[in-house]
């Protein structure tokens, strides 16, 4: 049995985190002009990835060392001098001396995740009939245009304009090193995409999208199932998501064996712009 306490916490947020802190190195590395970094601030992982993205933020704070208003200065300053906006993803299993400091310097929520986490144990085999249509892979390292062409056609459909922001966001991930780009094909067309980054023994799920024509044919719960048996062949003893309370991807995830381990709440200085999404996943 796993408890919902700090120690799993600390490892899903931190699992997380380094997926993060792994996308900010590799705009670093592929696009020096948006000025990408990131650093470690108190046990915080601190992440520029340009104005408005949703990798600029921070994960950690006050999980892994008590929050303090000295720690606090540090990151909004560096934030600020790259003219961005100033989130933090907070565990409600972090130190709870924060939630006064946040709401002291003005801070105010503004999303909920679910954070889930599926033990990998007794993954079994696949529960989709034989003669499925659907195959899925890790994509070959020139295919990362696909990939990310094909996310992009996904969510094009449920946020009007996202399309071109999707396609360099998911050209981004798909260089990622240590990422796993999986993509789900029916009939040799590429349908769907599902990303697994690994962190020590925790596999973290994100990039679910799917296009239009291949929705509600099982091509998420294929992606699912190949993510699930790579990490346990890996090693790894945790799989971990994160989904908007209620959504598609909570009900995919639940399907999937996932089960939600807390609600973590986005907050935001307030005064500040948010233009970003507010889901990582997507039906």
């Amino acid at each position: 049995m796993i408890f919902c306490d700090i120690e799993l916490s600390r490892k899903l947020e931190r699992a997380e985190g380094r997926a993060n802190a792994d996308f900010v190195a590799t705009r670093a590395r592929l696009d020096a002009s948006v000025g990408a970094e990131w650093m470690d601030i108190g046990g915080t992982y601190v992440m520029f990835d340009g104005v408005g993205s949703p990798c600029t933020q921070t994960f950690g704070l006050g999980l892994f060392e008590d929050a303090n208003a000295e720690d606090l200065s540090v990151i909004e300053t560096f934030f600020r001098e790259r003219g961005s906006d100033i989130f933090h993803e907070v565990s409600p299993l972090a130190d709870q001396e924060l939630l006064g400091l946040l709401s002291e310097r003005r801070y105010r929520p503004i999303e909920l995740t679910n954070v889930m986490y599926r033990p990998l144990v007794d993954i079994g085999t696949s529960g989709r009939p034989e003669t499925s249509r659907i195959t899925t892979r890790i994509i070959s390292p020139n295919e990362f245009e696909l990939w990310a062409r094909t996310s992009a056609a996904g969510w094009a459909t449920e946020h009007e304009g996202l399309a071109d922001f999707m396609f360099d966001f998911g050209s981004v991930s798909a260089q990622c090193a240590g990422a796993y780009p999986y993509i789900a094909e029916i009939d040799d067309n590429a349908v769907a995409t599902g990303m697994m980054f690994v962190h020590e023994d925790v596999a973290m799920f994100a990039g679910a999208s799917t296009v239009p024509d291949g929705r509600k044919q099982g091509a998420q719960n294929a992606l699912f199932e190949a993510r699930l048996d790579h990490a346990a062949k890996l090693g790894c003893t945790l799989a971990a998501m994160g989904a908007s309370p209620g959504s598609q991807s909570q009900k995919n995830a639940q399907k999937n064996g996932f089960q939600i381990a807390y609600t973590r709440t986005k907050w935001q200085l307030s005064g500040e712009n948010d233009l970003r999404m507010k889901d990582t996943e997507q039906p």
